[in-house]
Order: structure tokens, then C-alpha cells, then sequence
């Protein structure tokens, strides 16, 4: 499979390296990025990153290829997926899909006129072993209909010191937290709620990268644990008078459409970080943890643990306790085969709606009401709005 990046950043170099492991016929045609800061990583393993190319357009004209896979800052994810869906091409781009709530409606108008089956996009914990295994659970009925969800992704300080260095620490580009972020599980848990979001309340801030908090005395600033993960472009050396705007903890209450409740947390400064969800329905429970490794099932009626695993990572370079290698296989798969994938953009924009509800309703204090969001969503995904075809 062939392919040519936009964007080659520790994301998409480090996938290069998975995607070379698993398909022998794997090359990188070429690549857009001023600053790729994942041309090391691609270089470490032997793996050539392509001809440079000043833009995009020059790229696609100038290449042949499969996927066009797209690692750029967020902001620019929408020009780079309009771009590829305009010339023709398959495009993969990465997680979170758009931004904001109108680039969500300018997406859906994209995809009602190339198809959204052309465009694939890295929700890679779909791709989990934990994660299947929980679908599977609930599709053989050990957990009845789902009634209520209580979810969250703590990541340690290193890592949270790194959004708070990083080109993410901006919202103008990168978008809040809990899209950046936490786009992941939100898609998870609408998967498993199997209906749309409807109302939300949000609380959060930030009150743990503050300068209060910044550790005290000689060489305090270099303390190891917080600059441990390098950052890219437009990366800075403070944490904890970052000039960023990003939260550093969130929680959220989102009620369905169904009528199933879900509580949502997020902290960047968890020093035992956790990523867990218990998953209540009228028959049973499933409670699982990511990062710890392990899903439990248990019967409402009788007690009785009915499904009991643990999970490793496949090697120590993994991430995502083994759904990225997945997730390649599965791609690969699609562009050679044609087999079907567990998560799509439609999916995609679902979970950005909702996380970006998530900050409205933090920041205004309010609860916010979907509706009217999925009724003009779901008129641009299908075809002409009411509006439009009145005054046509």
C-alpha cells in the first residue's frame, strides 16, 4: 500500500513505522509538513518518508498513491480533507476530525457530495481488544439495555504538562480539551449507547498547571517528569504559566436521545493514571480499565462474574494497549480489500458534536440542547436543507 502524508508528525511518523510492520509492500510516496517532527522516528526504523513537497496540491499531482493520510494541526484538517475528497482520493486523517460545530456542517455538506466511505479516520480505540470484547459482551445480552454510563480518561502529568507546552494548548488550534483529547471515548461510549446525544452539562477549568503550583527552588523549572514528552511545532518550555487556554480538568453529564445517562471526567494530573468506564444495563454490568488492563462482566441477578480478561500491550513501543496495530491491519485491509472498518466519519463528527457540547455548555454554564444541532446536521449530510429548497 501506498500512501502520502499531510502533516508528519510524531503521530503519523510513529503509524508509518506500525503500517511498515504489517505490510511489506508499505511506502511513503511523499509528504507536506515544514517542520515534521516525525521524520526521526520514520528514519530510526529505515523507513524513507518520500519526496518533500511544499503543498498539498503539488503532492497529489505529483504522486500515485492509495491513502492519503492527514497528521496536521487540527485546524487545518478540514482544507486537507476537502482537498483529497476534491481530487478523488481515499483519505484517512486523524482524530479529532473538524473543530468546531460549523466545520461539522461544512464536513457533512462535503461528505453528502463525495461519500463519507471515502474517508476513514483514526478513532483507533474502536480498534481495541478491550473494547470488542465489550461490544461482544453486550451483543451476546449479558448486559440488557444500557441505562447509565460512568466513563473517564486521567493521564498522567507528564503527559498533561505536555498540552500544556505543546501547539494544543491553544483552542484556535487544536480546539478544546475534551475534543482533542477525549474525542476517543466519547465515540466509545455512543457506540455502546447506540443513539445520539441530547442534553449536556459541563463543569471544569483549570487549577492544576497554574503558577501556584509550580514546584519551588533551584533547577525547579527542569524538573524531568514534565518536559519528558517533547513537543512539535510551536512548543514552549513552561507548564505551569503556559499562555495557553486549555482546561487541565472537565466533568460532563450527557443524557441520549434513548434516555441513557452517562458522567464523564477528564484530569491531566493523575499521577496513577486510569482510563475506565462501568457500563450499567437491566441485566448486568461491565466495568473495564485501558490503561490497567482488564474487563469485567458481571449478571444483575445472580452476582456472578460472567466475563473476566486482561489485556497487554503486543510490545513496549505500543500504544494504545495494542489498537493502533489493529487499526492498520484494518485499514490495510480496507484499501486492498475492501473489508469493512468499526468506525467511520459519521462516527467521527458524532463524538466532536458532542465533546464541543461539552465546552459550550462548561463555558456558558448551561445545558446545551442537540437538537437543533443534529436537525441541520442531518439536512447537509442528506442534501438540501428545508431553507434551501424553499427558496430554490
Amino acid at each position: 500500500m501506498k500512501v502520502a502524508i499531510i502533516g508528519l508528525g510524531f503521530r503519523l511518523g510513529y503509524l508509518g513505522v506500525v503500517f511498515s510492520e504489517l505490510d511489506p509492500d508499505f511506502e511513503i510516496v511523499g509528504y507536506v509538513d515544514p517542520a515534521p517532527a516525525g521524520l526521526e522516528t520514520l528514519e530510526k526504523d529505515g523507513i524513507s518518508p518520500g519526496r518533500a513537497y511544499d503543498t498539498p496540491e503539488a503532492l497529489i499531482e505529483n504522486e500515485t498513491f492509495d491513502l492519503l493520510m492527514i497528521g496536521s494541526p487540527n485546524f487545518m484538517h478540514l482544507d486537507h480533507i476537502r482537498t483529497g475528497l476534491e481530487a478523488g482520493l481515499t483519505v484517512f486523517t486523524e482524530k479529532p476530525i473538524v473543530m468546531s460545530i460549523e466545520e461539522s456542517y461544512e464536513l457533512a455538506a462535503l461528505l453528502n457530495a463525495y461519500g463519507y466511505d471515502r474517508l476513514l479516520v483514526g478513532l483507533v480505540l474502536r480498534y481495541s481488544p478491550l473494547y470488542r470484547d465489550l461490544r461482544a459482551a453486550q451483543a451476546d445480552g449479558r448486559l440488557g439495555d444500557v441505562v447509565s454510563i460512568e466513563a473517564s480518561e486521567h493521564i498522567a502529568p507528564y503527559h498533561g504538562a505536555f498540552f500544556m507546552r505543546d501547539w494544543r494548548r491553544h483552542t484556535r488550534y487544536s480546539g478544546p480539551f475534551m475534543l482533542e483529547k477525549c474525542c476517543h471515548d466519547l465515540d466509545l461510549y455512543n457506540g455502546v449507547v447506540g443513539a445520539r446525544p441530547r442534553y449536556v452539562a459541563s463543569f471544569g477549568g483549570r487549577k492544576s498547571f497554574t503558577p501556584a503550583n509550580a514546584p519551588q527552588g533551584a533547577g525547579a523549572n527542569d524538573i524531568e517528569v514534565y518536559h519528558r514528552k517533547p513537543s512539535g511545532w510551536m512548543g514552549s518550555d513552561r507548564v505551569f504559566d503556559s499562555d495557553g487556554d486549555i482546561i487541565d480538568y472537565q466533568t460532563a453529564t450527557v443524557e441520549y436521545e434513548n434516555g441513557v445517562a452517562m458522567t464523564f471526567h477528564t484530569n491531566l494530573n493523575v499521577p496513577d493514571e486510569f482510563r475506565r468506564f462501568c457500563v450499567i444495563g437491566a441485566k448486568g454490568m461491565a466495568e473495564g480499565d485501558f490503561v490497567r488492563g482488564f474487563l469485567d462482566v458481571h449478571d444483575a441477578r445472580t452476582g456472578e462474574k460472567t466475563v473476566s480478561r486482561t489485556y497487554s500491550a503486543p510490545s513496549e513501543r505500543s500504544q494504545h494497549y495494542g489498537a493502533d496495530e489493529q487499526m492498520a491491519e484494518d485499514v490495510i485491509a480496507h484499501i486492498t480489500r475492501g473489508a469493512a472498518l468499526p468506525v467511520s466519519a459519521l462516527d467521527a463528527i458524532e463524538a466532536g458534536i458532542l465533546a464541543l457540547a461539552m465546552d459550550e455548555a462548561r463555558r456558558e454554564r448551561k445545558v446545551v440542547d442537540l437538537a437543533p444541532v443534529w436537525a441541520r446536521y442531518d439536512a447537509l449530510l442528506h442534501g438540501e436543507t428545508a431553507e434551501a429548497k424553499a427558496t430554490g
